[in-house]
């Protein structure tokens, strides 16, 4: 297969094909579950034909999901070729690490922030904050969180885990995931959309809890974490990511966009209008963009041209007394005035090396946790799909966007 095959999807879901970026091995969702299925343990959620496929070796991530049972759309992205090298599985031969990271895909994973900066997990005391330096920690990477409980509909995890900063703060945490499949009626409460005849979703949530689990107080002078929530998508020269910001002066709410993360996001990639900011995901140019919590309405979404597949990302808003924590890769000088929400755009790295996939993401992050012991954080991230009908997602984007889907196609063009 090349790099812009064709997967027909199932009858039911209108004049719709499904356009696919390499490496493409499976393509459909049942297709993508059997390959997960010869290397990890996979854990299927089912509503009819609105599927969630969660694997707990990675810690409890939801890889993919569909609205029309296996034969329907993978949305998705995964590594194949990783996950195909069994690195993870009973009979591989520990120690075959990858290079900072296991880039496994899957379109929610859960991490726990700062990145960078003085209290950045990825970091280690004294290291340059820096690509060669950056490093994965293995309980949010490799190592595999433990399933609890599971419904048909739900499953629930749990990890204990010992985190480390840059600045030498050891956390003792417990981590506790609930992944559970949307109902229609669910869907229409959460999201405020009542789907129309033509539309087809699926949308599930995930209840994510941080538990202090030491015998001190994690305090601003040390360093605090927060839970971080990370969705990667298959890229496309059609898809635009979608954030509606909230209106008024820089002075007042700050910046509308930090897009310095790695380098300023030039004007082809990145524009603004009508406080509604616009950002490419095809998987091209490496680029990172942050909302801050002043600015964001907390809703974010992805339109894929070529599919025809809208996508919305929602969070549970909460007071923020101790603010959002700083992933810059730098010296901060204000560690606690980080992002709610981000988006990156995958790309080459560093002159010479390869892109970590391609592809794109769509991510979201509590406030900063400065707990006492035994005292809880929780972060709802709540993601659905929808395909059908121009116009009907047309309505749907106009509502939850600000914006049609006239606006998002053609705001690349001069």
């Amino acid at each position: 297969m090349n790099a812009r095959n064709v997967v027909k999807t199932v009858a039911g879901l209108g004049l719709i094909t499904m356009m696919v970026s390499a490496p493409v091995r499976g393509g459909t969702f049942g297709q993508d579950v059997e390959l997960l299925g010869k290397h990890v343990k996979v854990v299927v959620l089912a509503d009819g034909d609105a599927q969630v496929a969660v694997v707990p070796e990675y810690q409890g991530r939801v890889m993919t999901s569909t609205m029309a049972g296996l034969p329907g759309p993978s949305f998705g992205w995964l590594n194949y070729k990783l996950i195909e090298q069994g690195v993870l599985s009973k009979d591989a031969v520990r120690g075959r690490l990858e290079e900072h990271i296991y880039v496994f895909g899957g379109e929610e994973r859960f991490w726990l922030g700062p990145e960078g900066g003085q209290y950045g997990l990825f970091f280690a005391p004294g290291a340059k904050f820096d690509f060669a330096s950056w490093q994965t920690p293995a309980a949010l990477d490799t190592e595999p969180f433990e399933v609890l409980k599971k419904t048909p509909t739900s499953v629930s995890f749990r990890r204990d885990m010992i985190l480390n900063n840059a600045s030498g703060t050891q956390f003792d945490v417990r981590v506790d995931r609930d992944v559970r499949l949307m109902s229609t009626a669910a869907v229409a409460e959460v999201f405020g959309v009542v789907l129309s005849p033509s539309i087809k979703a699926v949308a599930y949530e995930t209840d994510n809890r941080l538990t202090n689990r030491g015998h001190e107080p994690w305090t601003r002078a040390k360093g605090l974490l927060s839970i971080w929530l990370l969705g990667m998508y298959k890229p496309s020269p059609g898809v635009t990511i979608v954030i509606p910001i909230e209106p008024g002066a820089e002075t007042q709410l700050g910046p509308k966009v930090n897009d310095s993360y790695f380098g300023k996001v030039p004007a082809d990639y990145l524009k603004i209008k009508d406080d509604v900011l616009f950002f490419r995901g095809d998987g091209t140019r490496r680029g990172k963009i942050g909302i801050g919590a002043a600015r964001s309405k907390g809703i974010m979404g992805s339109y894929d041209a070529d599919a025809q597949v809208l996508t919305l990302v929602v969070y549970n808003v909460q007071k923020a007394p101790d603010g959002f924590v700083n992933s810059m890769w730098e010296q901060q000088k204000n560690p606690y005035a980080g992002d709610v929400i981000n988006s990156y755009n995958d790309g080459s790295p560093e002159p010479g090396k390869p892109p970590l996939g391609p592809f794109f993401e769509l991510e979201t992050s509590s406030p900063a946790a400065a707990l006492q012991p035994g005292a809880v954080m929780r972060h709802v991230q709540r993601t659905i799909h929808l395909t059908g009908m121009v116009q009907d997602l047309d309505r749907v984007a106009k509502m939850k966007l600000g914006v049609g889907l006239d606006t998002i196609t053609g705001i690349w063009r001069p």
